[in-house]
């Protein structure tokens, strides 16, 4: 990338070297690299701001977050837990931070930053489809189930709800909501394999045979391994 250039200017005359653009500025760099997946030059972005403003709360957020999606979860932890120092009470840091927690395998640290989430901002939908997702791993089914309810009263169009809700329905054997879930989730992403290889199963187990081999064909196309099976959920 060419931000070096256009953006930062070195002084080669006398004894001072200076930059030309401030803090806010090479953050703001930075979150181009980011869109853009050029992770290493976001970092190296993120890096300047702080040189300048070590108390740069978003460059702690968004360096976090590159190093959670690069899977460099303990450099991702320390970020997001600066970023708390300075700002205890945002829930995008909660967040996050549950996100990495979750990602380590430390679920019930998750939850408890989806839930410090959720209390700071009762409509983050993610936050409760994540949690949702969490409990029902846990077999907290019915605590899933009023995660997944509260993510789709905030946002009916959460696909990944209905799917995830009707994973959870068909684990408890209420086979026409988990059919009525998977249904919904196919009409928002029609493109939801997984949705059709679930529903699959439960209209096989329904004896409706003509609709189970039809999802099961759907599904194959989509790119499900029919041989392994797959389980979305988590």
């Amino acid at each position: 990338m060419e931000f070096n250039t256009y953006f930062i200017k070195e002084c080669s005359t006398g004894d001072t070297t200076y930059k030309s653009i401030d803090a806010m500025s090479y953050y703001k760099i930075g979150n181009i690299c980011f869109e853009k997946r050029d992770y290493d030059e976001a970092i190296f972005y993120f890096n300047k701001a702080l040189e300048i403003d070590p108390n740069n709360y978003d460059s702690y957020i968004n360096r976090g977050t590159v190093y959670l999606n690069k899977g460099e979860y303990n450099e991702a932890m320390s970020d997001l837990n600066k970023a708390l120092e300075i700002n205890p009470k945002d829930p995008e840091a909660y967040f996050k931070r549950g996100l990495t927690y979750d990602k380590k395998g430390q679920y019930d640290q998750a939850i408890s930053d989806y839930t410090k989430t959720i209390e700071i901002d009762p409509n983050d939908a993610d936050a409760y489809c994540n949690r949702g997702c969490l409990y029902a791993n846990k077999k907290l089914f019915d605590q899933a189930i009023y995660d997944f309810d509260r993510t789709l009263e905030i946002d009916p169009m959460y696909a990944d709800a209905y799917y995830n809700r009707g994973t959870v329905y068909f684990n408890k054997g209420e086979y026409n909501q988990a059919i009525s879930d998977f249904c919904n989730a196919i009409e928002i992403n029609p493109r939801d394999a997984l949705a059709f290889y679930n529903r699959a199963k439960l209209y096989y187990l329904k004896r409706e045979y003509d609709k189970s081999w039809y999802d099961f064909n759907k599904a194959k196309e989509l790119g499900v391994d029919l041989q392994q099976g797959v389980d979305k959920l988590g």
